[in-house]
């Protein structure tokens, strides 16, 4: 396994990149990590625990190579982990030239598409830098970073087209806590991943203006159809000719509804502030974190046009979140959508 994945680089010391961090030092794999904040390494190097995401987590002082030096940890790397935000991503990336990343083992672990350019991970490092699209793997859900530092069972998906290369990712990240499944399907376990954040934030304007459950039930339902039908359209559309993945599995469903029921939601959280009258950007201040649900509303408003698939819940809460469409009056359009 380590001689497969020689050297781990982790881009990224949010929540979620602490607690790719954790699994990893935890099942005796040592890593590289990049981190943008001096402060926030020193603190790291003196301490071995994150001070400001999943303070909880310690690291034993020889698993964590800290650093800021982005072009030398990835020199250093054979494998890459990319945990930062998805609206941030892009600028990271195009810090170290583009021949670096060709040669890499890249994971991704953002749950969002690249703003600037509305594309997957994969498709932007393929069609931008030229890099292989089999050495490229992504993790999906469900999985709450929060849970991951509790050591509470999770289950994590990994999708890629070389099966060997996927399978060793997996077994990395498996243990007691984590349970690991492999799929060949990039780009629709990460579409899921995008929608889903898209559908929490819904879930959290609905909480918030007094929906019960019984609605919200019915409104992850229909969210679920929409998510399905997109994914069985963008296959037909682009991917004919491959198998046909199994949408029905945890990867899909599964991360849609955890993240649209769990308090540990930065969407769902995201989503019940802005229901209450908070702006957008006060809502992110207030959170301190990025809800990836934002920008993919957005995002998935152009990959939709593009392909001729509609998604119109996903188009009434774009529009609640850049069109100062009103929550109220959005949602008592959405009802008539319901079935």
């Amino acid at each position: 396994m380590k001689k497969k994945l020689g050297q781990i680089g982790i881009i990224g010391n949010g929540s979620w990149g602490t607690a790719l961090a954790k699994i990893l030092t935890d099942n005796g794999l040592s890593i590289n990590w990049w981190v943008r904040n001096e402060e926030a390494i020193a603190y790291l190097k003196s301490r071995q625990h994150n001070p400001h995401y999943l303070t909880s987590v310690r690291f034993m002082p020889d698993t964590i190579h800290p650093t800021k030096d982005l072009p030398g940890m990835l020199q250093s790397c054979d494998t890459v982990i990319v945990a930062v935000p998805s609206a941030y991503v892009q600028k990271v990336i195009e810090q170290v030239d583009k021949s670096i990343w060709q040669q890499k083992n890249i994971i991704s672990a953002i749950k969002g598409i690249l703003p600037d350019a509305n594309l997957l991970l994969n498709d932007f490092l393929t069609s931008t830098f030229d890099c292989p699209l089999e050495k490229y793997v992504s993790i999906t859900g469900p999985c709450h970073a929060e849970e991951v530092a509790d050591e509470r069972l999770s289950y994590l998906t990994f999708s890629g087209l070389d099966d060997n290369l996927t399978s060793i990712v997996a077994q990395a990240f498996g243990n007691t806590y984590i349970n690991t499944t492999c799929n060949h399907d990039i780009w629709g376990a990460q579409f899921a991943s995008v929608l889903k954040n898209i559908y929490a934030i819904g879930a959290g304007i609905a909480r918030s203006l007094d929906y019960g459950d019984n609605f919200l039930s019915v409104y992850i339902t229909n969210c679920y159809r929409e998510m399905y039908h997109f994914l069985e359209a963008h296959f037909e559309k682009v991917h004919p000719s491959n198998e046909r993945p199994d949408f029905h599995t945890s990867a899909y469903l599964g991360d849609l509804l955890v993240t649209c029921y769990s308090l540990h939601s930065r969407n769902r959280t995201f989503g019940t502030m802005i229901g209450k009258g908070y702006s957008v950007k006060s809502a992110m201040l207030e959170m301190n974190m990025v809800a990836e649900g934002y920008y993919a509303a957005r995002g998935m408003q152009s990959v939709s046009k593009e392909l001729s698939i509609p998604i119109p819940i996903a188009t009434f809460i774009y529009k609640m979140l850049w069109e100062n469409l009103n929550p109220s009056d959005g949602f008592l359009k959405l009802e008539k959508l319901m079935v």
